[in-house]
């Protein structure tokens, strides 16, 4: 009988980092950071603590499942860099899924929890104020990438038996990874009758210049990517063998890195 490879999926590509183990499809135990933009000082005593709490090492980590951006450049780095090292170390394969894929998904975690049924209110007004209920039939990641710009993806909730390899086979993209402003974003999805959901950390802050009046927004416990995510999107790669070529895996960055020569 084959063993279930063990599996460690990373989450480092937004400001709260967390790591996961499962046994094949199953999870073990999901730990978060302590704080924000903590992933350089928390990531390896994470993964030894989550490891000896069910009395594995790190040399039987068969598999590493890790978030690849759009995202935080310092964050990408660390996941690409960890995975390439287990690799070298113990030859444990490597899955590299998209992080706003894995934002989305926790999206099915919201519309389950509110049993399918999100109630809103609208904007008060003077004369009164309405309610309506709605389900969340089309949604965008919103990720803050500087300078007044964000990386979005949009996705259409899924209703075929077929299940779309860029989420959880409930949210299929239809609007790839893009960079954007927010009005850019409003101009082109906000103007449609039917309502879109946001979520993603990039609200964090900036929620108010998403304010439109089709755009609505997911509770803010849904907003950032977390290693379950991570594995649950990584499982279903690795059961169609979709691992990632260490040699060549970069980070998803989208934009190039900020950086800045100091003068002399």
């Amino acid at each position: 009988m084959n063993q279930k490879p063990l599996v460690l999926a990373v989450e480092t590509s937004s400001r709260i980092g967390s790591v996961a183990i499962a046994l094949g499809e199953k999870i073990l135990a999901e730990t978060a950071f302590s704080a924000p933009i903590r992933h350089s000082a928390e990531i390896f005593p994470a993964i030894g603590n989550i490891l000896e709490r069910f009395g594995r090492k790190p040399d039987q980590i068969d598999q590493v499942h890790i978030s690849v951006g759009p995202g935080s450049f310092t964050g990408l780095r660390i996941a690409v860099t960890l995975a390439k090292t287990m690799h070298l170390a113990n030859a444990a394969k490597i899955i590299a899924v998209d992080t706003l894929d894995v934002i989305a998904a926790n999206a099915t975690d919201y519309i389950k929890e509110e049993n399918t049924t999100i109630t809103f209110h609208s904007e008060p007004s003077p004369c009164h104020s309405e309610r309506s209920e709605e389900s969340p039939e089309r949604i965008a990641t919103i990720t803050d990438a500087k300078r007044g710009q964000f990386f979005i993806a949009v996705y259409q909730r899924n209703t075929s038996d077929e299940q779309p390899a860029t989420s959880d086979g409930i949210w299929e993209k239809v609007f790839p990874d893009s960079l954007m402003t927010a009005s850019q974003f409003l101009d082109q999805f906000a103007r449609d009758e039917k309502p879109i959901w946001l979520l993603g950390d990039g609200l964090l802050y900036y929620k108010d210049k998403f304010k439109a009046g089709t755009i609505r927004f997911l509770d803010e416990k849904y907003w950032s990517p977390r290693a379950s995510k991570v594995h649950l999107l990584g499982w279903k790669k690795a059961l169609t063998n979709q691992f990632a070529d260490p040699l060549t895996l970069t980070p998803n960055y989208l934009l190039r890195p900020d950086i800045k020569i100091k003068p002399r």
